[in-house]
């Protein structure tokens, strides 16, 4: 094991040997920050793959039971509930069974949700000149029913026996499962999940708080290289896994280095949304717009952040320069 894996688990072991001390503070705060998580974890591993929402339609998509408008905002919703799912404890079965479960929650009623691929599919990069290359061939059609309960009977056994660490066996089988590409959509948002759901169940809980998908969203360029460059000499069984699980472990010490830093910055008895805004608006460089900190704070009602605004206004803290939707704030020292 490279030495480099080594002192990552280490530093790891000690996060989450701290972690029942962060969780056992302030409940309300913990409950803004699992609702943040969650809404960002659906835009976040969404928008990788392609699929937006409009911002506006974030509260009445994620936070309401509103009509959705079109076939985006389901997937978004889906992701959502697939979440619930894992958070809750509520996956039964084998994880290839489990993989099958969230698969059909995120695809909803499309014809395919659930159902392995019919057809043979590659891993295509679209290349900025308009070409494209493959980067990948994943197991064929014929062979995928077997590849995935291969992997999940292996990921169960390592798990049991203990033969590795637990959080390498997750790593690992996540890059095992992007390799075997199961289905004929949503195999990086399954994966996802199911690396979510893979950390909760062995002792890692700090990705209910803090948004996973989003630190893998803000480092895809390293998460798609390294992914490449694993998975090459995959289907000979002679690959190098170490560079995608070192990603994925120094990811997961992303997680919870945030997660403890959100939780240290509870100092004001004031409600914990009010909180947020005013450390979005503390940590903004330069001027600001309105739509920048409910980027910031996207479980934060838009009322709210103005109820805010307004009244750093009034105290002198921050000034606004424009009108309208041109408007900036900026904050004044």
């Amino acid at each position: 094991m490279p030495y480099y894996t080594v002192s990552l688990l280490e530093e790891l072991a000690e996060c989450k040997g701290r972690q029942a001390m962060y969780t056992r503070q302030s409940p309300h705060r913990l409950e803004v920050l699992r609702e943040s998580a969650v809404i960002e974890s659906a835009i976040a591993s969404n928008r990788m793959e392609g699929v937006e929402i409009d911002r506006s339609r974030v509260d009445a998509v994620l936070r309401g039971k509103a009509a959705l408008t079109d076939r985006n905002e389901e997937e978004v919703r889906n992701y959502q509930q697939a979440l619930g799912r894992i958070h809750g404890r509520e996956l039964d079965g084998s994880h290839e069974a489990q993989a099958v479960t969230l698969h059909r929650i995120l695809r909803g009623t499309h014809w395919d949700a659930g159902a392995y691929k019919e057809k043979n599919n590659e891993i295509i990069e679209k290349l900025p000149g308009g070409g494209e290359r493959i980067r990948f061939v994943p197991v064929p059609v014929a062979e995928t029913p077997a590849a995935m309960t291969t992997w999940s009977e292996r990921l169960t056994d390592l798990l049991r026996d203990r033969k590795a660490p637990a959080l390498v066996c997750v790593a690992a089988a996540s890059l095992d499962l992007l390799c075997i590409h199961p289905f004929r959509d949503g195999n990086g948002r399954l994966a996802r999940l199911l690396l979510l759901e893979g950390l909760y169940t062995t002792g890692f809980e700090a990705g209910r708080y803090v948004s996973l998908e989003r630190l893998i969203e803000q480092s895809k360029d390293r998460y798609y290289e390294t992914l490449e460059s694993c998975s090459q000499d995959w289907h000979e069984g002679t690959h190098d896994a170490w560079p995608y699980i070192n990603y994925i472990l120094y990811t997961v010490r992303d997680l919870y280095r945030q997660f403890e830093e959100r939780l240290g910055e509870v100092k004001s008895p004031r409600g914990s949304k009010t909180q947020m805004v005013e450390d979005a608006v503390a940590n903004m460089q330069g001027p600001f717009r309105l739509a920048e900190l409910r980027e910031a704070c996207p479980s934060v009602s838009v009322d709210m952040v103005r109820k805010v605004v307004r009244r750093l206004q009034d105290e002198g803290q921050i000034a606004c320069e424009g009108r309208g939707h041109s408007a900036t704030w900026r904050k004044i020292n």
